[in-house]
């Protein structure tokens, strides 16, 4: 079976690097058309750099280069009208939306009783009510054509718990159950919704978390994760891959579930 991606369109969050960046351009490579969305900026919290509109304009050229479309939206996620703008803007030049990967999320570690409550309010908001804004924006959409797939980036801190982790954790669970709800409820429209749980992935977020805690990536890595294969991370690529399958005719029956990418960990 074909996986049928060819003329999609996709609109991906935290586009600008990482993970959003390879979802983008392993989509484009199957012929999708992309709408990348990227805060693009540093923000209040946490303390470490975010991707930049430089990023989203090479994504764009790489797109480009691969013979597909690609707009591209500075944008928060929280922002409940730049949102909108973005996705009404993604309409009315590609028509349609076929792929919803909400990827935009932040992680920094804090002590359940040291934690500020703009600490908490920011974790949630990003991972969480973010992902709820651009979902309720886009799938108005995808329930006209009755035809669409969200896919949203939990991680295996959606499945378990974290040390120093109570906000992270809290929003990626969140956004695990939120996955399930509207799955039950898109359904009737032929609209699939998964959630992906990776491990530690070799982004800028783990340079990012290093800095904040003066250790290294890999030992960041190690210590959040504890891999039961021998690496300390995976690679965008390898989430990159798993989207794919999801988003295409291979994955047609799937929706409601957990897609654990996570090198063991969550065996033992």
């Amino acid at each position: 079976m074909e996986n049928n991606l060819k003329d999609k369109v996709a609109f991906i969050t935290g586009a600008a690097h990482g993970q959003g960046r390879a979802v983008a351009i392993a989509l484009a490579k199957e012929g999708c058309n992309i709408a990348a969305l990227d805060v693009a900026k540093k923000i209040e919290y946490p303390n470490y750099n975010f991707g930049c509109p430089e990023e989203l304009v090479m994504l764009k050229k790489e797109i480009k280069d691969l013979g597909q479309e690609c707009i591209s939206f500075c944008a928060d996620v929280r922002d409940e009208k730049a949102v909108n703008d973005a996705v009404i803007e993604t309409i009315n030049k590609f028509g349609k939306i076929d792929i919803l990967f909400n990827n935009a999320g932040i992680c920094a570690y804090a002590k359940v009783d040291e934690m500020t409550n703009a600490e908490w309010d920011s974790m949630l908001d990003i991972n969480l009510k973010g992902a709820f804004i651009v979902t309720r924006s886009v799938v108005k959409y995808m329930k006209e054509r009755k035809s669409g797939v969200i896919i949203n980036n939990s991680s295996t801190m959606g499945l378990r718990g974290g040390n120093r982790l109570s906000h992270y954790t809290a929003s990626k669970w969140g956004l695990t159950g939120f996955t399930k709800a509207i799955a039950i409820e898109l359904a009737p429209y032929n609209i699939r919704a998964v959630s992906i749980h990776p491990t530690g992935v070799n982004t800028p977020m783990n340079d990012g978390l290093a800095s904040l805690e003066g250790k290294t990536p890999i030992e960041i890595a190690e210590a959040s994760a504890g891999n039961l294969l021998p690496t300390p991370w995976i690679e965008p690529e390898d989430v990159a891959d798993l989207v794919v399958y999801l988003a295409g005719n291979k994955a047609r029956y799937i929706t409601g579930a957990q897609y654990v990418l996570d090198a063991g960990l969550l065996t033992v």
